[in-house]
């Protein structure tokens, strides 16, 4: 029986990976992303981005897709991993 892939990557993989795929995202997306970890809704985070919420949600969506988050926890943990300061709050 095959082991799992997963069960194959060192954490330092893991993080290179992660890292990578934050690399990939737009600078509104880490914006975006560094906001929504530290607890805003989404009006919050387009209050703070002079956007409109759904365009938020647009960002945000990405995000996912990009860090390959199933769930904002999973986010919250990715950012954690990744040691993101936390976003200013004006």
């Amino acid at each position: 029986m095959r082991p799992a892939l997963h069960s194959l990557r060192t954490p330092q993989t893991e993080i290179r990976a992660l890292r990578g795929r934050y690399a990939s995202l737009s600078r509104r997306e880490r914006e975006v992303m560094a906001l929504v970890v530290s607890g805003l809704m989404n009006k919050q985070v387009g209050g703070e981005l002079a956007i409109g919420e759904i365009t938020v949600k647009a960002h945000r969506g990405k995000v996912m897709r990009k860090m390959d988050a199933d769930s904002l926890a999973d986010l919250v943990t990715m950012a954690a991993r990744l040691r993101l300061a936390p976003a200013p709050r004006g």
